[in-house]
């Protein structure tokens, strides 16, 4: 059974943060060069997933029992990695966000893996920050959840900017 939930958040320094809702959600040692070219940050407790744009991008929150199916054919980038939640609740947020105003989900307590699928990066990068001002231009989102064992970054699909 899934429960999905539609957000707009700002990307502000071209990061969203999945995270415990325990966590300090420090991932400043996580944005490494390689971090960036897979637009995932990874911390135990946190994942700052990279943008394209600084702007607002439209965020999809799926909550599934187990692991979906391979739908990458219908994104531009995905990647997953496993995310442990002491307590059972999830945030997703902008990374300057006030932790206690973030929308806050409640996941399986312990291990779980997050996939994150993007879509519509090469309009959204080209109109910059413009790129919030239209849905045809917009920067899209998926984060979808279930519980897992600990697993490492797995990139599934890959986007670079001006090709790929």
């Amino acid at each position: 059974m899934a429960a999905t939930t539609e957000l707009t958040l700002f990307a502000d320094y071209h990061q969203i943060h999945v995270s415990d809702a325990d966590s300090d959600g420090d991932l400043g040692d996580a944005w490494t060069e390689q971090a960036v070219t897979d637009h995932l940050a990874v911390a135990q407790d946190a994942l700052g997933i990279g943008t394209t744009v600084n702007v607002n991008v439209l965020v999809s929150v799926d909550l599934l029992s187990g692991e979906p199916a391979d739908d990458s054919a219908g994104f531009d980038h995905v990647v997953e990695a496993g995310l442990h939640v002491s307590r059972g609740r999830l945030t997703v947020m902008g990374c300057t966000d006030y932790g206690p105003d973030a929308a806050s989900f409640e996941v399986h307590p312990g291990w779980n893996r997050v996939r994150v699928s993007q879509s519509n990066l090469a309009r959204a990068a080209e109109a910059d920050i413009d790129s919030d001002l239209s849905p045809e231009t917009m920067e899209r989102v998926r984060v979808q959840v279930w519980p897992s064992a600990e697993a490492p970054l797995r990139v599934i699909k890959r986007w670079e900017q001006g090709g790929v």
